[in-house]
């Protein structure tokens, strides 16, 4: 299971979250903004800058960092990455560096060079099978990283339960969207022998949803009903450029070649993608 990019996924959407598990709230905490940054002629690459408003100087700049696997070089590339950062883009707000293992197991006791750091309220270690096991703080946030964590005999019903949830609370319906697909997209990769329409059925969603949006018209209804395949990857195209960025002379080849079965899929699978390679992955696929 990619748990790293559903993590990242999760912050981009609800940068609550991150003040949901460092149990720090934040009244700016909506304001935050999740990116990745490459860091010049080293080859290292920050998956995780979480920035602050830029009118505020005062509300911390984090550097998070999702470390699910064992890794004994992993602080000395942390703290690299972190400090050619702080060189090469000076930011006018303090910083603070969160890693979240999945549980203490996972974090390999490496770190004597990194003591004086590791013990320094900037640094902050988060486990989450003690998150897992308190139920006293439970915003629909945490309860996606709960499902995130759990095995995949409880996932079923936790996402049922944090379904009733969602439903339950007087959410705006944009975010009481974006937790139901955010619910969805952990399922399809916790449980990769069910399809997304086993899931759906589970779930009690339909997919007759998506095609009801406003999205979907613009792009298909008017092609479809002119037959026009050439203007539904063109509408394709302008989306992809919007959310990824120019592309090249391949892609768009690949795209302009594909029919409108496929292309109303790479519709709805782009409001998913954040970065170039996530296309590539879909095309591979299909």
């Amino acid at each position: 299971m990619k748990t790293d990019s559903l993590f990242y996924r999760l912050f981009k959407t609800l940068p609550s979250l991150l003040f949901d598990l460092l149990d720090e709230p934040c009244p700016e905490a909506a304001r935050y903004g999740f990116r990745s940054v490459e860091i010049k002629q080293t080859g290292f690459r920050i998956d995780g800058v979480f920035a602050p408003p830029e009118a505020n100087e005062q509300l911390p700049l984090f550097f998070i960092e999702v470390q699910f696997q064992p890794d004994k070089t992993f602080y000395g590339r942390f703290f690299a990455e972190i400090f050619l950062y702080l060189y090469q883009y000076p930011p006018r707000n303090p910083w603070q560096a969160v890693v979240i293992y999945p549980s203490r197991s996972e974090e390999l006791d490496h770190a004597r060079h990194y003591r004086v750091l590791l013990d320094s309220p900037q640094v902050q270690r988060i486990y989450l099978d003690d998150l897992a096991r308190k139920q006293d703080r439970d915003t629909p946030a945490l309860g996606l990283v709960r499902l995130i964590v759990a095995d995949e005999s409880e996932a079923i019903p936790q996402a049922q339960r944090l379904m009733e949830k969602v439903q339950q609370e007087a959410l705006d319906k944009a975010l009481a969207d974006s937790l139901t697909n955010l619910i969805e997209t952990i399922l399809v990769y916790k449980l990769p022998r069910l399809s997304r329409e086993e899931i759906q059925d589970m779930l009690g969603l339909k997919d007759v949803e998506f095609k009801q949006t406003r999205f979907y018209q613009d792009v298909f209804a008017e092609g479809r009903q002119e037959g026009r395949q050439q203007e539904g990857s063109a509408l394709v195209l302008r989306l992809l450029t919007r959310r990824l960025g120019k592309l090249d002379a391949q892609h768009i080849g690949r795209i302009q070649a594909l029919g409108i079965p496929l292309l109303e899929d790479l519709a709805e699978a782009l409001l998913e993608f954040e970065v170039l390679s996530d296309l590539d992955a879909w095309l591979k696929a299909h």
